[in-house]
């Protein structure tokens, strides 16, 4: 017989990107990330179940708002960029998120923005400067093909 063990596969930390295909000098590779590299979250629910006398009614959600956090290294200019960004205008389009493995696919988030950039303590020990975007992923597809 067998043994029962697969392959756990592995993480490639170096494959972390965010792609912002509208303004391409913002792309943020994961060499000017900080040891925390970036995370996504999302927010809310994919579906809801309304209850009823006897059970529940299923509402699919359409979309789910979605928070990229990154930490970019301050000892680059890209983080820099990044602020300047922010003083002329907060809009970014569609957003890309790569993670650490190559069988979890790319995040594309649309109409994101840039929330929060965060350029941390100035003490010469903290080099991260912490962005925040938030935008739209279309869920439940499907919902669509009805129409």
């Amino acid at each position: 017989m067998a043994t029962p063990f697969i392959n756990q596969g592995s993480l490639n930390r170096v494959r972390v990107s965010i792609i912002v295909p509208q303004y391409p000098y913002l792309n943020i590779p994961s060499n000017y990330m900080g040891k925390n590299f970036a995370s996504v979250n999302f927010e809310g629910n994919f579906d809801e179940m309304i209850e009823t006398a006897t059970g529940a009614v299923t509402s699919p959600e359409p979309y789910v708002m979605a928070t990229v956090t990154c930490d970019l290294l301050r000892s680059q200019s890209l983080a820099a960029a990044w602020l300047a960004q922010a003083q002329l205008i907060s809009d970014l389009g569609p957003l890309v998120v790569y993670s650490d493995s190559s069988t979890f696919g790319p995040i594309t988030l649309d109409t994101a923005v840039l929330r929060q950039c965060e350029p941390g303590v100035f003490d010469g020990m903290n080099v991260v400067v912490r962005l925040t975007i938030r935008g739209v992923m279309y869920a439940n597809l499907n919902l669509w093909a009805g129409i």
